[in-house]
């Protein structure tokens, strides 16, 4: 594998399992929350991953619980956000990027994505997308069309960083020029370019450069 070398404007980020491990924070509330909604809940399905809280709770409790259960998981997952840290390399792309050309597109809700960056010691883009700013979640395309167009540009002059395969497949839907697979759960996917981490990656001169050494694929 060679050195890439990518020209591109804007920079879209999925949050958890690309900028912040939040794998332990979320493992504690969802398991607390099946406990009182959905005992055969299994969140370490990897069907669940990217997908919105809203939209999972929806498939595992009735139409009259489902606000009750909502709140509760939001409550949860707000409770343990303290627990989330930085993964390799997201501090110091992050920080090395200049505002307005790069923003986090998670299926959190605005406070807990807020949180969950602030204590991992990221920035927190004013541009962020939430769960709450669009109609579908991923694997729509939403979240990221709504993240190009919060940048002031259009979906093929951004790449996406996407670890799950609900997001992969958003950032496709949208037109991102490229999509860009992080850590060995992508590999489970078609995506054509996946690293080991952001450790390595850097933008300089209108382009993202990606070290061989940080690639799997």
């Amino acid at each position: 594998m060679s050195d890439l070398e990518l020209p591109i404007a804007g920079l879209l980020f999925d949050n958890d399992g690309v900028l912040v491990d939040s794998h332990g924070a979320a493992v504690d509330a969802w398991s607390r929350w099946s406990v009182a909604f959905a005992p055969d809940f299994d969140w370490s399905d990897r069907s669940n991953a990217g997908i919105r809280a809203e939209d999972m709770v929806r498939r595992h409790v009735t139409e009259d619980r489902y606000e009750e259960a909502v709140a509760y998981i939001h409550q949860l997952e707000q409770d343990s956000a303290h627990m989330t840290q930085a993964l390799p390399g997201a501090v110091e792309l992050l920080t090395s990027l200049t505002p307005g050309m790069w923003t986090v597109c998670t299926s959190a809700n605005p406070r807990l994505g807020a949180a969950r960056l602030r204590a991992a010691g990221l920035p927190v883009p004013a541009e962020l997308v939430s769960s709450e700013d669009v109609e579908r979640g991923k694997p729509h395309p939403d979240p990221y069309l709504r993240g190009a167009q919060n940048l002031g540009l259009e979906p093929g002059e951004c790449i996406v960083f996407e670890d799950a395969a609900a997001g992969i497949q958003a950032g496709l839907s949208a037109g991102a020029s490229r999509v860009i697979g992080v850590t060995k759960v992508a590999l489970d996917t078609d995506v054509e370019i996946v690293v080991k981490s952001l450790a390595g990656l850097s933008y300089r001169d209108g382009a993202l450069h990606i070290p061989a050494s940080s690639r799997l694929r």
